[in-house]
């Protein structure tokens, strides 16, 4: 997970700088935010003004909402303490960290964001240092990154959890659709539609 968070970083680092981002800004970002959906909306959304980069990243950052809540239960200690170890909700650890019977694996999912934060920062530095240029993403590969990423955890979660998936399914269909015609930012959160229609049925169930 470690590797793979890496190698995410270096395609955003360089994809951040060839947005304009300053290769400083963009490593501080990854430092303080570590959400990688989040950080390539922002830098997608952001040569169109500030409120619509701000606006694409919050609406992607809400899917830590139910995210959270299913995580809830397996934080331990106090207040700060399980304000601390709510900061291991990311995607990689958390769909990892999640279990058949809709449980959380506390100790795999903080474990997996100790070793990802860091490679996630490392990996950002030296996309935005080193490799800021298109024919370096090419390749590299780099550009093949961020949408594989996604579609491991889509699989990695179908598999854990066979009922999910025509939810899954149907996802997938509609951000690649969308990726037709829309940024990475709108298409992913038109990959969310299936999921919010289903939760709106009785029971929510996909």
């Amino acid at each position: 997970m470690a590797a793979g968070s890496f190698a995410l970083a270096v395609s955003f680092g360089a994809f951040a700088v060839l947005h304009g981002v300053p290769p400083g800004l963009a490593v501080l970002m990854s430092l303080v935010t570590f959400s990688g959906s989040a950080q390539f909306a922002f830098v997608a959304a952001v040569a169109g003004g500030l409120a619509p980069a701000l606006g694409a990243a919050s609406l992607i950052n809400l899917r830590f909402v139910p995210m959270a809540a299913t995580t809830a239960d397996a934080l331990r200690g106090g207040i700060l303490r399980r304000s601390l170890e709510a900061q291991a909700v990311v995607d990689g650890s958390w769909a990892a960290a999640h279990r058949a019977d809709g449980t959380i694996d506390r100790d795999l999912l903080v474990a997996a964001t100790l070793v990802q934060w860091p490679a996630w920062t490392a990996g950002t530095a030296i996309g935005a240092f080193l490799l800021p240029s298109t024919s370096a993403l090419h390749a590299l590969g780099l550009d093949a990154v961020f949408p594989v990423f996604f579609a491991l955890l889509l699989v990695d979660i179908v598999r854990s959890q066979p009922r999910t998936r025509r939810l899954g399914a149907a996802s997938a269909c509609c951000t690649a659709l969308a990726l037709l015609v829309a940024p990475v930012g709108i298409s992913m959160l038109a990959g969310c539609l299936p999921s919010l229609l289903a939760a709106r049925r009785p029971g929510g169930a996909p």
